[in-house]
Order: C-alpha cells, then structure tokens, then sequence
C-alpha cells in the first residue's frame, strides 16, 4: 500500500515541479531589480569618486578637462537616475556593461574570475560538508565522551575564529615558516598558463581551499549533533534500541534521512557564507578570483563590474536555496505529498 500511494505521488510531484520553478523565477526576477536599486543608491552615496579612483596615481597629472572627458566617456557626468535606466536597459537585452578596471565586457571577467573562484569554492563545500555532518554524527553517537566534548570545543572555536585570521594562521605556519605550500597566488609566478600543471595549480589552491573548509565546518557539525540527538531520543529510536539495533548500525537505518535533511539544506544555504570567505580568503592568499575582484571594482569605483558581481553573486545564493528545496522535496516524500494540497 505505502509502495502504491509513492507511485501515485511522484507523477503529481513531477507536474508541479514547473509550476514552483516559475515561482522560484519570478522571485528571482523580483529580487534582482530590488537588488539592483539598493545596490545602485549605496555606489552612488558611496565616498568613492570613481574618476579619481579611475586616474588612481596619475591623479596630479590629469587637469579638470581630462577629468570631465573620463566622467563623459563613462557616462559619470549624467544624472544618477539617468545613469541607472540606461544600465538597467542594457541589463535587460543581456549586456552588463564595460569593466572601468579591465577594460572588458563584465561579463567576460566575471566569467573568467568565477571559473578560478567554482574550483576554491567547489572544493571547500565538499569538505566542509563531509566533514562537518561526519564530526556531528560522530559527536552525538559519543555524546559525553571526550570525543563529543573536543568537537564541541573545535567547532565553538572555529565559529568564533575569523575567516582572514585563519588564512593569515595557515599563510605564515605552512607558507613562510614549513614552506610546505606557495605564499599566494593560483599558479607559479612568472610561468605562462598554458606551461601551468594540473598539480601546480592545485598546490597553490590548497591553503585557500583549507581556509573556507574549516570555517564552514563548525555550522554543519553543531547542527547535525543537535538534530541527531534530538532523533535519538524519540520513541522510535527506543522501540528501534528495543529490538537490537545499536551504535552505527542504529543511525544507518533509523537516523541517517532524519539528519541529512537539515544538513542538505544548510550546505545549499551557506553558499552566502562562501562567497563571503571566498572574498577574504583571496585577498589573504591574492588569489585571483571573483572575490578579489570584488575588493578591487569597490575600492577603485568600478560601478559596472561591481553591480554585475552583485547580481552575479545574488543568482549564486538564489541557486544555493533553489537547490536546497530541490533536494529537500527529492529526500523527503512528505514534502511532495504536502505540494499537492
């Protein structure tokens, strides 16, 4: 019977799935011109001068005509409302502008910045996330046990321990003082990258990729421990103990689906805190991905490149949490048979 009424549900689940992705795009449409605003009016009361930041240290060498001719090829000396429906104009038929900075579509440098930021972060999610929900359940099962208390004590440290301290921790301990690992940088200084190894590149993306693992551990570990304890003690896990089940073996049959929901759903949604480490970690290591660009297009006034990393960076987390509710109604029947009402 309970066979019968899954095989009923999943046609009725596969229907409505386009149905909630139109919501989701809507939403998403919705959220990016509301982004787009906020963002827009924080550049522009923003101290930063753009032509300034711009000429940078040629600044005493550029007279009042050359500034205003920069401010006019970049659209700077229009109104600020002008200024926004003409970008937002050009968003709507695909063109995110020209990068002040690179001097390339922002497009073009968002996509190559992200491919070397996909291989940091990729990596530290995977770790992140093996480890954390494996030191949670660990800690639960040994609830009490000195095993419990010193993951306890490693994650209440980590969640307290900034992201740039610890890249700065791991650069002077294995860079400068072991040597282990280079001091910066995605590939060897000077090489060309087309002569750039598959393992000089990983080498140089350890200590980063280090950095953002252990700092997205302790949420994982400490919320799967909770959740998996509080699975431990309902009546089905004591009928469950009852009959013989103990130790792994209890939590492979009876608890694994109960704490892999929350942990799913809090790995898809950490992909904020990600990108947010991935923007420190690459400025402690230079690592030349979308994060440092970020630094750079806000430092020096790039108004295009940032808004397009902003709403680059948006869609990044929207699809973190799309993909968590996917997840979720895929691992859970309950929730699909709750989409049908």
């Amino acid at each position: 019977m309970e066979a019968l009424r899954e095989s009923r549900q999943q046609p009725a689940a596969r229907a409505d799935l386009p149905l909630l992705l139109l919501r989701q795009a809507a939403k998403l449409v919705l959220l990016l011109l509301t982004v787009s605003v906020i963002s827009f009016a924080l550049v522009e009361i923003s101290p930063v001068d753009p032509v300034q930041a711009y000429i940078g240290a040629d600044l005493m060498r550029v007279g009042s005509e050359q500034r205003e001719a920069i401010a006019a090829h970049w659209g700077l000396d229009r109104p600020p409302a002008e200024r926004f429906a003409k970008w937002l104009t050009s968003l709507a038929s695909g063109d995110l502008g020209e990068s002040m900075i690179y001097r390339q579509p922002v497009a073009e440098v968002i996509a190559e910045r992200f491919r070397s930021s996909a291989a940091l972060m990729g990596t530290a999610w995977l770790f992140s996330g093996a480890l954390g929900f494996s030191a949670g359940v660990l800690a639960a099962m040994r609830r009490g046990t000195w095993t419990d208390r010193f993951i306890r004590w490693f994650c209440y440290t980590l969640a307290a321990t900034p992201a740039f301290w610890l890249g700065l921790l791991l650069l002077l301990l294995f860079a400068v003082r072991l040597g282990w690992f280079p001091v910066g940088l995605s590939v060897p200084a000077g090489v060309p990258a087309s002569e750039v190894t598959l393992a000089e590149r990983i080498h140089h993306m350890i200590l980063p990729a280090l950095t953002l693992s252990i700092v997205g551990i302790a949420p994982i570990a400490l919320h799967t421990r909770e959740k998996l304890l509080e699975v431990l003690g309902t009546d089905y896990i004591l009928f469950a103990r009852a009959r013989g089940d103990h130790g792994f073996r209890l939590f492979f049959r009876h608890g694994l689906r109960n704490v892999a929901l929350p942990a799913v759903t809090l790995l898809f949604a950490s992909f904020s805190e990600l990108f947010g480490g991935a923007v420190l970690a690459e400025q402690v290591f230079s690592y030349p991905g979308l994060g440092q660009a970020t630094v750079e297009a806000g430092l020096r006034g790039d108004v295009p490149l940032l808004l397009g990393i902003v709403l680059f960076s948006t869609v990044f987390v929207f699809s973190g949490n799309l993909l968590a509710e996917l997840a979720y109604r895929g691992i859970d029947p309950r929730l699909r048979e709750g989409g049908e009402g």
